[in-house]
């Protein structure tokens, strides 16, 4: 039985890494899915054409999370036929620099708070109006945002912190529409940005309790959960999806 047929799903960032898994897992379980991309359409279509192989519906539309008119554009788009049941915001950006650090690009860091937290608040913020009753929420956040195993990520942290806050309120604001806001914060994920054989894995990998990276697919059947019937009864929860890296 596939639990979410007939749901239609946004996801943001939904053209590689995580976000690509999440996309293949939600059409999987049967539901229509529309995400963003911001570069390279030519994979965004394939990923479109991949995902219509499953026998729902597909949509790709360009958009940049930390855009206002962007996203009002892409939400618009995405709600032409119907509202929308599932919001997963997975686009993020990563940038480091410690705080000594004055070679740091100040313009990148304003840009990852841009995307990471008010591009992701003003998703929510548009969408809830365009949602159905009982819909979900569902942000990729960190287990940065607890904890910072190395220098050098304190904006970047910060930002996930924020997401785990906001995520709290929302499920408190939204909870009489009986629509759930949870948070999901991964581990080390062999994604192109993180590689499992990058020069400081076998480093990071000592800290967590499996003793080995998650996949992107590790994250999306938490979303899939999330987003199904099954955890109709759980919002403003943090889930840590770590392998005991947190533990």
């Amino acid at each position: 039985m596939l639990k979410l047929a007939n749901k239609t799903a946004l996801v943001t960032g939904g053209s590689r890494g995580i976000g690509a898994a999440i996309v293949k897992r939600l059409a999987a379980e049967g539901a229509n899915v529309i995400f963003t991309y911001v570069n390279s359409a030519n994979k965004a279509e394939a990923l479109v054409k991949e995902i219509e192989s499953y026998g729902v519906k597909a949509k790709a539309i360009k958009a940049d999370t930390g855009s206002a008119v962007q996203i009002d554009a892409a939400i618009a788009a995405a709600t032409e036929s119907g509202n929308i049941d599932i919001l997963i915001n997975s686009a993020g950006l990563f940038v480091t620099g410690g705080v000594e650090d004055e070679t740091v690009d100040k313009n990148a860091l304003r840009q990852q708070w841009d995307v990471n937290v008010i591009g992701v608040a003003h998703t929510v913020r548009t969408i809830v109006s365009k949602m159905n009753d009982g819909g979900r929420i569902i942000t990729i956040g960190s287990t940065g945002a607890a904890r910072s195993p190395y220098p050098g990520i304190s904006d970047y942290s910060a930002t996930k912190a924020a997401l785990s806050a906001y995520t709290r309120s929302w499920a408190r604001d939204l909870g009489t529409r009986n629509i759930t806001a949870n948070i999901i914060q991964p581990g080390l994920i062999n994604t192109d940005m993180n590689p499992s054989d990058g020069p400081f894995s076998a480093a990071m990998v000592q800290a967590v309790a499996l003793g080995r990276y998650g996949e992107p697919d590790d994250i999306s059947a938490a979303v899939a959960f999330l987003a199904s019937d099954d955890a109709r009864y759980i919002t403003g929860a943090t889930l840590n999806v770590d392998g005991g890296q947190s533990a």
